[in-house]
């Protein structure tokens, strides 16, 4: 099978069992092993090698463990869908999904004007209680919810009330109209999932979801776009390169 023909540095310090499992996660996130593939049994793979059983299962336990494999009953070890890793960028989920081939879905949970409260005031630069448009949505890949998005933005940008953002993604749209997000405030955290968000992203309550509040800025330095978005960790990262001045 693609991805099990490579040769493990016996004089290395890592162990081999990690080696292993460094290999196939390279493989599984560059596509070279696909979602659903079934992979070898451990005696097989063992013998292909040249390692002991007990090295191989423990190679599979750690990607077993990240969440990139599973072992089901009656059919063996499956890849899982790969996380996605995303860079910290002005750019959207929907953009970034597409351009690393993945394909996209959403579903629309609410669109409409409503007050801002303090914090999307604050944000926005408006006024307690002016109208902004707010914007609810899941964005799936595959058949699985990896994040629950929530947007507001001023009125006076864009008129949401006859777009179909199941099918354009937001920033797509906001550049089709002529409005150029330029630079972004971004904060990454992590808290528990409430019951209304668990079941829309399939997790449990209290599960934990790493969330990303953003305020984008166009050119002439007007906010506007505020998201405050919760992803599920299991199938989402955040990735940064950091640089020494």
């Amino acid at each position: 099978m693609p991805g099990t023909k490579f040769t493990l540095d016996r004089s290395s310090p890592v162990p081999l069992y990690f080696q292993v499992a460094e290999h196939f996660e390279q493989a599984i996130l560059s596509g070279e092993i696909a979602p659903g593939e079934r992979i070898a049994n451990e005696i097989a793979l063992a013998a292909d090698l040249g390692l002991s059983r007990p090295t191989m299962r423990q190679a599979i336990q750690v990607l077993v463990d990240k969440g990139m494999l599973v072992r089901k009953r009656g059919v063996g070890t499956q890849v899982v869908r790969g996380k996605i890793r995303r860079s910290v960028e002005l750019t959207s989920l929907f953009d970034d999904l597409s351009a690393a081939g993945q394909k996209p879905r959403t579903e629309v949970v609410a669109v409409g004007k409503v007050p801002a409260d303090e914090d999307v005031s604050r944000e926005l630069q408006l006024d307690v209680g002016e109208d902004v448009w707010s914007l609810e949505r899941i964005r799936y890949v595959g058949a699985q919810p990896l994040a629950l998005m929530h947007n507001f933005i001023p009125v006076d940008v864009v008129d949401l009330e006859a777009v179909d953002l199941e099918e354009n993604g937001l920033y797509a749209h906001l550049r089709a109209c002529g409005i150029l997000m330029r630079v972004a405030r971004q904060r990454i955290g992590a808290r528990s999932a409430t019951s209304d968000e668990a079941a829309l992203l399939d997790e449990k309550k209290g599960a934990p979801l790493l969330t990303m509040q953003r305020t984008a800025y166009d050119n002439a330095g007007r906010a506007v776009e505020y998201g405050k978005h919760a992803y599920r960790p299991d199938l989402y990262a955040f990735e940064l390169t950091l640089v020494d001045r």
